[in-house]
């Protein structure tokens, strides 16, 4: 799928591929990008290279957000095992020269259909957000994710401990998809 944004380019979501290496480093090597993701910053294309063969390819879920087939960013979704298995959480970053463009905005609003398609059993998606990180937490408003509330001294990031505001989106909030839970 496909989604044009209001500077008329074209964002789509595909698997990361070997060949997007010099472009993830490009965004996954700024500490701007990584200060507040799990991962640390990558200092190499080697280090791109191993971390797209070893995580990205493998992973259930991860897409590359891609301006003319270019890999700009990603979004990961974590789905729960067991009794945790209808809930999964997501998550996202971007190269910097392409923030304040909309640009995850409209990716997640590609992914998050896809993804309840994708992944049947999931009925809720959550994401936590860094208390501080306003344009985060506007962009999963405007994908319509609802605010749950805040989580004091829920995590530590990057060796400091932070408070974090997590959102939800249900399967139901989507009118087109019916759900069924094996319980």
């Amino acid at each position: 799928m496909e989604i044009h944004n209001s500077s008329k380019k074209v964002i789509t979501l595909r698997p990361f591929k070997l060949t997007d290496a010099d472009d993830m480093l490009s965004f996954a090597g700024d500490d701007q990008v990584t200060r507040n993701l799990r991962w640390k910053t990558l200092t190499s294309k080697d280090e791109a290279l191993t971390f797209i063969k070893d995580v990205c390819i493998p992973h259930p879920w991860r897409r590359s957000i891609c301006i003319d087939d270019r890999s700009i960013g990603f979004i990961s979704v974590f789905q729960g095992s067991g009794e945790d298995r209808c809930r999964a959480d997501v998550g996202y970053g971007l190269a910097v020269k392409y923030w304040g463009q909309g640009i995850v905005t409209q990716a997640m609003k590609i992914a998050v259909p896809q993804v309840f398609k994708d992944l049947p059993e999931i009925v809720r998606l959550q994401a936590h957000t860094d208390v501080e990180n306003k344009a985060s937490q506007r962009v999963l408003e405007k994908v319509g994710f609802e605010r749950e509330g805040l989580l004091r001294k829920y995590t530590i990031r990057k060796g400091s401990l932070r408070d974090l505001v997590i959102y939800s989106f249900l399967s139901t909030d989507l009118p087109s998809i019916k759900r069924t839970i094996s319980l």
